[in-house]
């Protein structure tokens, strides 16, 4: 059994590039694997190993400037959800592409999950899910909106175009952990929208500590490693991953005369050329071989 943990923190790093290094080494003693992102803005990401890696791993960005109540959301796999360690440094720790959005400046109000049903169930709010579209389609909330955006990158553009269906209303806005919330509401105030909140600790947190049979949420929720997909008491959901498009899937979709694995599924097989599916046949073979041999070919994660 593994230790999932997803985290981030909105905080000023002058020189992220120096804070590589140490998290690094202290993520590969730990036998650590995941993915970390590292900007100007803050720590983003999601890593697995055992219990006292991990432990060690938040230990180590908790002693970073201003990480010290770092609330990670912490669950379990079956099965090492990321073959690799990756810690990288970008612009943005989750891209949106918005030079004057500042989370740190302000956000909309946190809701707890306890009190989001209440909220998003009262006439004069809508909800909007801020998640992408292959994420909305496996799970969302009761009368949410889709703006059925590609990337996060799209979630200006969108709101520009649509904003005046929601003239006199107070949103509501959810994601899977809370950061893409954090930049939106931010952005949204900054739009003048006033009345503006979000679920605090996003889905994941509310899967967690919502009954099932209290809640308003409908499917599964996408995570981004190799479980794909968390129910409610974030036990691990029925979807594969689609190693040619990364869209989630149901077991029976491997049933459709689209798939064929690792080259296509029904939702991209006409979104490829037949020279990209000669190509990831390619691929698929060598992760085959690779399983012969006994071992973990990192294309296939």
């Amino acid at each position: 059994m593994f230790t999932v943990a997803a985290l981030y923190r909105f905080t000023p790093f002058p020189d992220p590039a120096a804070l590589k290094p140490g998290l690094e080494e202290v993520a590969r003693a730990g036998g650590v694997t995941g993915t970390l992102l590292l900007a100007r803005e803050g720590i983003n990401g999601t890593v697995a190993g055992s219990q006292p890696g991990i432990d060690a791993l938040l230990a180590h960005i908790r002693a970073l400037p201003g990480c010290a109540d770092l609330e990670p959301k912490v669950s379990t796999a079956e099965e090492r959800p990321f073959a690799r360690l990756k810690v990288r440094l970008k612009r943005e720790i989750v891209t949106m592409g918005q030079p004057g959005v500042d989370p740190l400046a302000g956000t909309g109000h946190y809701v707890k999950p306890a009190d989001w049903n209440a909220l998003i169930s009262a006439p004069d709010v809508a909800v909007i899910d801020t998640r992408n579209d292959y994420e909305v389609a496996i799970g969302s909330f009761d009368g949410a909106v889709n703006p059925e955006t590609q990337s996060f990158r799209d979630f200006p553009a969108w709101w520009e175009a649509n904003r005046e269906r929601f003239r006199n209303k107070r949103i509501a806005m959810f994601c899977t952990g809370g950061i893409r919330c954090e930049k939106s509401t931010n952005y949204l105030m900054s739009q003048g929208v006033e009345d503006v909140y979000h679920l605090d600790g996003g889905i994941l947190k509310y899967l967690e500590e919502v009954p099932a049979e209290d809640s308003l949420w409908h499917g599964s929720c996408f995570v981004f490693d190799g479980r794909v997909s968390v129910g409610h008491g974030l036990e691990e959901g029925p979807h594969l991953l689609c190693h040619a498009c990364r869209r989630p899937l149901l077991p029976e979709d491997r049933a459709r005369p689209e798939y064929e694995e690792g080259v296509a599924c029904h939702l991209c097989a006409h979104e490829t050329s037949d020279t990209d599916k000669a190509r990831f046949r390619e691929r698929q073979k060598q992760i085959a071989l690779a399983r012969a041999r006994g071992e973990r070919h990192l294309a296939g994660d």
